[in-house]
């Protein structure tokens, strides 16, 4: 398996992707226009999408990952010296095969390259799948952080400390 920065022309395959592991998972159930945002984030060059494909150019996207530095907008993260990850999805015949640890770090390795004291995130209650991974990678829940998006949707923030940042 590669992990590598999206290619020109493949970003309706990533969002395709994102739609498909989350509608597998029941995860737009409560929010079905999530769909839209799924298919278009990262497209603008706001953050760095990765994509996980097995060896060879042509091989179909396994997973896919966005990380983002902070910007006024951000989600989850608060300042200049935070990173956020952003809609990490694995392909349903790809889950399992340790697609998402593999995305998770090479997000965790971007946000270091970019200098950020810590990476932060949110995900589903309902997503307990990825909230495994996140704890298992070194991610502790942040309360505090918790948010709710849109009437009826709360969102749980996990982060983790990037060794060796300021």
């Amino acid at each position: 398996m590669i992990i590598r920065g999206v290619r020109p022309g493949e970003m309706d395959a990533v969002g395709e992707l994102r739609v498909a592991a989350y509608q597998a998972q029941n995860h737009l159930a409560v929010k079905p226009d999530y769909a839209d945002t799924l298919r278009v984030l990262g497209a603008d060059g706001g953050g760095k999408v990765l994509v996980a494909v097995e060896d060879g150019r042509t091989a179909p996207m396994l997973g896919t990952v966005m990380v983002e530095r902070w910007h006024a907008a951000s989600e989850v993260a608060r300042g200049e010296d935070e990173g956020e990850i952003r809609a990490l999805a694995v392909a349903p015949q790809a889950q399992g095969r340790g697609v998402g640890r593999a995305l998770v770090r090479a997000a965790i390795d971007q946000a270091v390259a970019w200098g950020m004291r810590q990476l932060v995130l949110s995900t589903q209650p309902a997503m307990t799948a990825a909230q495994r991974l996140y704890l298992a990678e070194g991610f502790v829940r942040l309360p505090e952080r918790d948010w709710a998006p849109a009437p009826g949707v709360t969102l749980l923030a996990f982060g983790r400390p990037l060794a060796g940042q300021k």
